[in-house]
């Protein structure tokens, strides 16, 4: 492992006692022997009984690599995706997605950099209270928490969205509720299982997507029972680029906006991959795979999906609209679902919006776990109510989990709309959030790399050396930023004034600032200078585990043949040898 080019003399000294008394001033801890507990890593990485970062590093790559995967592949991709399809057709659906992957690939570029520096848990909201100042990591926990926390009803209201391909008989009010209890029983009662099933159902999400990709393969060659050989005929009739709005270019562009801003929401970034940082196995080498294989199979799954529902649907399909328009009963959500139906065949759209269901249920689920600990986490920083630090015997912080199921209850805005208009809402709430969260990975690089020129830490001593900085950094904190005003354009377009519509996009743009500049007042923060960032806090602990380390050959047969270190390995071998090249480019 290359030296960080720090000097070590300064730093203090690694006391493993220090450890224990973090790991023993928290009652009803447990370990996970499958995955380590996240519930600890948040306690102790977070705990004011210790500055350390001393979570249980137990999370292999498979781990991390497939809940990265899956804990960005839900809803969004089988069934919201539709939507962008109706709004600006296929071609505009292809290219808005492709685009908006070259910011989430400096995003995830950023995040690498300053995550294999220092793999600690929750970085991203760390990072931006270590690297700028207190306030923006104040600003940027609650962010994150409400980006999490506003996922929940969304997938909530997609289950009811997705049940309605089957029957309407069951009452909405039901489902939220019959939805809202079991996320409680499982998160308060059968947490242990969490991290185990929720590596399955992430597996599960990959294979199910890889099986819709090929499924368009074959069909659009002919391989379906009306032997029509369609390929992309969709993209010549009706056409590639629908108008929105307006007819003409006009319509024709801000269709391509939509669909942009439909890639904004459904293409995440690396904030799950970067949660595992502080309990990633021997995570300065585990850590830069694992962001490169994400990236690139997260792209893939995304901008080749977008292109599957261009060629398997026409963006003025009669079933589609009626789901999305006015979620209507026996509409099919998912396009993949209505280009079975369109096809003929007859079993096959029933397991996929089965699968489908699964995956929105399973995803919810994972966003009541995150949301809750990130609630905790903040909790334990003094950046939220102490009570909210309240565990019970299982380790489980269950006002958190409460608190969190209180946002699903915005699921019940369904009695008074279509769950299709409540999807809008809930859409234009959490891609708020998550380009400001974006916003704040750019500018916390950005501090980062000032401070590490300001200090003579040398970029090429780092773990991982990320292209083109720091101007790819600037690249995605200006359309990040642009994007996140842009949201809620339509609302101020003739004729298409709403006032929900405005609250649920630009609530976030002032509730940020606001949460900034109060905290910031209250208690006196500073932006740090670039010789004033702590770049040495907690980086001892990291190296002295590198040198303790001792790798563990893979137990099983599925994760030798499968997922080992050398098929990762190899995946990512071509990526490698283009980032020697770029550094021999550009330096």
């Amino acid at each position: 492992m290359s030296s960080t080019g720090i000097d070590r003399s300064n730093l203090p000294a690694y006391s493993p006692d220090q450890e224990k008394h973090a790991a023993t001033a928290l009652d009803g801890e447990r370990k996970d022997k499958a995955f380590g507990d996240p519930v600890s890593a948040h306690r102790l990485s977070l705990s004011s009984a210790s500055n350390r970062d001393s979570t249980h590093r137990q999370l292999k790559s498979r781990h991390i690599q497939l809940i990265g995967i899956g804990g960005t592949i839900g809803t969004a991709l089988y069934v919201q995706i539709g939507k962008g399809l109706l709004n600006g057709g296929p071609g505009s659906l292809f290219i808005a997605f492709s685009f908006w992957c070259t910011f989430i690939l400096a995003i995830t570029m950023c995040m690498a950099e300053m995550v294999t520096y220092l793999p600690i848990s929750s970085p991203f909201i760390r990072f931006a209270g270590r690297y700028v100042d207190e306030a923006l990591g104040f600003a940027a926990g609650w962010n994150f928490f409400i980006f999490e926390a506003a996922l929940v009803p969304f997938e909530v209201v997609a289950c009811n969205f997705i049940l309605n391909f089957w029957t309407e008989a069951i009452p909405t009010a039901a489902v939220v509720v019959i939805v809202i209890v079991l996320y409680a029983l499982i998160n308060l009662l059968a947490v242990k299982w969490y991290g185990e099933s929720e590596f399955w159902a992430a597996l599960g999400k990959v294979l199910l997507i890889i099986g819709l990709i090929i499924f368009t393969f074959i069909v659009m060659l002919g391989g379906n029972p009306k032997h029509d050989r369609f390929g992309f005929r969709y993209w010549k009739e009706p056409g590639a680029f629908a108008p929105l709005y307006y007819d003409g270019s006009l319509g024709q562009w801000l269709g391509f906006l939509q669909c942009l801003i439909q890639a904004a929401f459904t293409i995440a970034g690396p904030d799950y991959v970067s949660m595992a940082a502080g309990e990633a196995e021997n995570p300065r080498k585990v850590m830069p795979r694992a962001y490169n294989a994400v990236f690139y199979r997260l792209t893939a799954f995304f901008v080749l999906g977008s292109l599957c529902v261009g060629i398997l649907v026409p963006y003025n399909d009669k079933e589609l609209k009626a789901a999305f328009k006015d979620s209507a009963p026996g509409a099919a959500g998912s396009p993949y679902v209505v280009a079975m139906n369109r096809l003929g065949i007859s079993v096959l759209p029933h397991i996929v919006n089965a699968m489908v269901l699964t995956a929105a249920f399973s995803a919810g689920n994972s966003y009541v776990y995150c949301a809750s600990r990130s609630l905790y986490g903040l909790a334990l920083e003094g950046k939220a109510p102490k009570f909210m630090t309240t565990c019970t015997k299982k380790g489980v912080p269950v006002y958190c989990v409460g608190f969190v199921l209180m946002f699903a209850l915005l699921g019940f805005l369904q009695l008074s709309e279509n769950a299709a208009v409540v999807l809008d809402w809930l859409v234009s709430l959490v891609t708020a959030s998550q380009l400001l969260n974006f916003c704040c990975v750019c500018t916390s690089y950005l501090c980062f790399h000032r401070a590490l020129k300001a200090q003579g830490i040398s970029r090429d001593s780092l773990p991982y050396k990320a292209w083109f900085m720091p101007f790819a950094a600037y690249y995605a904190l200006v359309a990040t930023l642009i994007m996140a005003f842009v949201g809620g354009y339509t609302v101020f377009l003739p004729g298409q004034w709403s006032v929900p519509n405005f609250l649920f996009s630009y609530t976030m743009i002032v509730v940020f600032p606001v949460l900034y500049v109060g905290y910031k007042v209250v208690r006196k923060t500073k932006i740090y200078k670039p010789e004033e960032v702590d770049l040495h806090k907690d980086l001892d602990v990291i190296e002295e585990y590198e040198r303790n380390y001792v790798p563990q050959p893979p137990k099983y047969v599925f994760e030798r043949l499968f997922l080992s270190d050398f098929w990762i390995h190899e995946l990512t071998l071509s990526s490698n040898r283009f980032e020697k090249v770029l550094d021999m480019l550009f330096g």
